[in-house]
């Protein structure tokens, strides 16, 4: 019975993203990302179970994947589709405004479809973590479930933090499509990150990830929303320094 406890658990996450999607496809961004982190809650301790029952399973990781390409892949695409499509059209994207594509006009009307590009980076870096013997105590690539919280943060931002420069940000079309593919190439490039596993409690072992989650709880509670991007920029910055950290104590 035990060993069904964490696919089940992974299953609530694919329920999640599930759900999400529907609600990203309705504009509704805010519900949506409520979904997503829930989803990306049962991810983190599915794994955890996992460990701890001992019934780990090649089946449990391919499940794993494959609710993270729906939690934290498509539905993040979906969702940067309706921004685009905010920024471009100042409405949802609908079934109406791809009707309207005619010859002239009909890359303007295919342009929000650019957001999709995250689900499509997503399932590829998902396949290649699940070969990849190097990734079981580091990231090679930024993780999807990272990419999908800074995705869903704009929408989060937009909605309550009151800021006519952030709007004018990130509902910019520029914007929107270099972070599409910025964040596309981070899941799949040779960039090492640390993962936030704690193999014990020790200073020592542990400093960098200790900083990382001290500094990240400061910086919501100072910044809320705002924190979310510029958490994500530091957990790439601190990956770097300790990477060269290692190498200059070798």
């Amino acid at each position: 019975m035990k060993k069904h406890i964490p696919n089940f658990i992974t299953s609530l996450n694919l329920l999640c993203g599930c759900i999400a999607l529907f609600f990203a496809f309705s504009n509704e961004l805010i519900t949506a990302s409520v979904f997503v982190f829930l989803g990306i809650f049962f991810d983190f301790f599915d794994g955890f179970f996992a460990r701890l029952l001992h019934v780990q399973s090649k089946v449990g990781m391919e499940l794993d994947s494959l609710a993270d390409v729906v939690t934290s892949g498509v539905v993040p695409g979906v969702v940067m589709m309706q921004l685009l499509s905010e920024s471009l059209f100042g409405v949802p994207y609908s079934i109406d405004i791809f009707k309207s594509a005619d010859w002239q006009s009909g890359i303007v009307v295919f342009l929000p479809f650019i957001g999709l590009f995250i689900a499509v980076a997503a399932a590829y870096r998902l396949a290649k973590f699940n070969v990849d013997t190097r990734q079981t105590d580091q990231f090679i690539g930024m993780p999807t479930p990272a990419v999908s919280i800074w995705t869903l943060s704009i929408p989060l931002i937009l909605v309550y933090q009151n800021s006519v420069f952030l709007e004018n940000l990130f509902l910019n079309t520029y914007f929107l499509i270099g972070f599409t593919l910025v964040v596309s190439v981070l899941m799949n490039m040779e960039l090492p990150l640390f993962a936030l596993k704690f193999k014990n409690w020790s200073w020592s072992d542990n400093k960098i990830r200790y900083s990382f989650l001290l500094l990240s709880v400061l910086g919501m509670v100072l910044l809320k929303f705002i924190a979310i991007p510029l958490i994500l920029i530091l957990y790439i910055v601190l990956s770097v320094i300790s990477r060269k950290t290692k190498r200059t104590s070798l």
